[in-house]
């Protein structure tokens, strides 16, 4: 979920308060790459202090017939997440030097992997115990860093706290610990990771599981008649409310409207400043007090995708942890998370179709069983690690009691990239021409 800066949010648009990732697509020129100022600190590399942004989201073009490509995935085999154990190819889990050959040795192996299967597992590599050799390991296999795709909207902590620090912390915030993340793929607005690697440092003592699921089995279960409501209406995410203005409802009748108009065009202005695509601000009354807000909107964007490399259709959508509803009812199993200040109230989201209609109940009480009838819990240990393609595996957090120290580290790409996708057009080129 996207989380914004409420004292930059507030401050911009003059209101008075104290301080789980999507957005829809827009046509953007905004460069991919961020020039560093000549006096930015330089703390973990020099490679981190320049990754670029994450890149553009690859929507790709509109799947043709979306119930016969469905059908078409019902009669396929889908195989997802393998694991990797030190133990398992032969090498001690204490043995760094074997383990870091042995990635570098069968890099684009384990690449293919994570894009055919969705994910890798890795267990017993003390390699990865460490931020360092955490570090060492995808540059090893090839992963090109991105900077989090929330660089643009909020700040997200570093494990070591170092501002330039590739990896990020992955919400081990005790405040946080009975919120179930519910599943989705990391995107922010026009933007999203190619792929990325969660790690273990420190596991909880009770919970705290990493959730993977593969978007095809999603998009594989879902009923077809709501796969083809939902794709033809698209999806919307509502993905904040401001609720600080109860004070307009004291103002006289007749002066309402143009203060409405005026605040309304200030917090579009300050919003849209800060991100890189559109937000349709729409008055309502909402919020933990029930006062007069502006919910912000993104542009609609279609909830299943073509993937990338292998041109495979998926489910792409984060209605299972941006619905109001499913969110709601995950509360009256782990309990309400403990709201520590102004910005939980800003951070707030919801699910519509694409023409702003509501999403029944039943329809997202659907979604939410297919989800995690496909959902793996993934207990990590320190030093695990789980390689996963954003476009084709979703992840989430299970609550959790205890510490918990996980990070993640985001990939804009991969070396060895272009040459699977050309590998994927030649076969289908060759079968184009035995069909014809």
């Amino acid at each position: 979920m996207v989380k914004f800066s409420i004292s930059a949010v507030a401050l911009a648009i003059g209101v008075g308060v104290s301080s789980t990732t999507a957005f829809a697509p827009i046509s953007t020129t905004s460069s991919s790459r961020r020039t560093i100022a000549k006096n930015t600190p330089l703390h973990m590399s020099d490679v981190a202090a320049q990754s670029p942004l994450a890149p553009l989201t690859v929507w790709g073009d509109k799947i043709p017939n979306i119930l016969e490509s469905q059908k078409e995935l019902k009669s396929s085999k889908i195989e997802f997440a393998p694991t990797i154990k030190s133990s398992d190819i032969g090498l001690a889990s204490d043995d760094i030097e074997g383990q870091l050959a042995y990635v570098k040795e069968h890099a684009m192996e384990i690449k293919q992997q994570m894009v055919d299967n969705g994910a890798v597992i890795f267990r017993e590599f003390d390699l990865m115990k460490e931020q360092d050799g955490f570090v060492k390991f995808y540059e090893a296999i090839g992963m090109k860093t991105c900077l989090d795709p929330l660089h643009s909207v909020s700040a997200r902590p570093t494990v070591n706290g170092e501002k330039n620090s590739p990896v990020y912390e992955a919400v081990n915030k005790e405040s946080r610990k009975n919120f179930f993340i519910g599943m989705h793929n990391e995107f922010v607005g026009t933007r999203a990771p190619r792929a990325a690697a969660f790690v273990c440092f420190k596991a909880a003592e009770t919970g705290g599981e990493f959730l993977i699921a593969d978007g095809r089995q999603i998009f594989r279960d879902l009923k077809s008649d709501l796969v083809e409501k939902l794709y033809n209406r698209n999806i919307r995410y509502s993905v904040m409310e401001l609720p600080f203005f109860g004070w307009v409802d004291n103002l006289p009748e007749f002066v309402q409207p143009g203060v409405m108009g005026l605040v309304k065009g200030l917090a579009s202005t300050a919003i849209n400043s800060k991100v890189d695509f559109s937000v349709d601000l729409q008055w309502g009354e909402g919020g933990y007090d029930n006062v007069k807000m502006l919910q912000a909107r993104a542009p609609s964007q279609p909830p299943i995708l073509s993937h990338p490399v292998t041109g495979e259709p998926h489910w792409f959508c984060n209605v299972h942890s941006h619905s109001s509803k499913l969110r709601k009812d995950r509360e009256e199993v782990y309990g309400a998370e403990r709201f520590e200040d102004g910005a939980s109230q800003i951070n707030k989201s919801d699910m519509f179709y694409g023409d702003d209609g509501d999403i029944s109940d039943a329809d997202l009480e659907h979604m939410d069983e297919i989800t995690m009838k496909n959902v793996q819990f993934v207990k990590m240990t320190e030093g695990d690690v789980v390689l996963l393609d954003n476009y084709k595996c979703m992840h989430g957090r299970n609550v959790f009691d205890g510490t918990r120290k996980h990070g993640v580290a985001w990939f804009e790409g991969w070396e060895g990239e272009e040459e699977m996708k050309a590998k994927v057009a030649g076969v289908a080129a060759k079968k184009e021409a035995v069909l014809a």
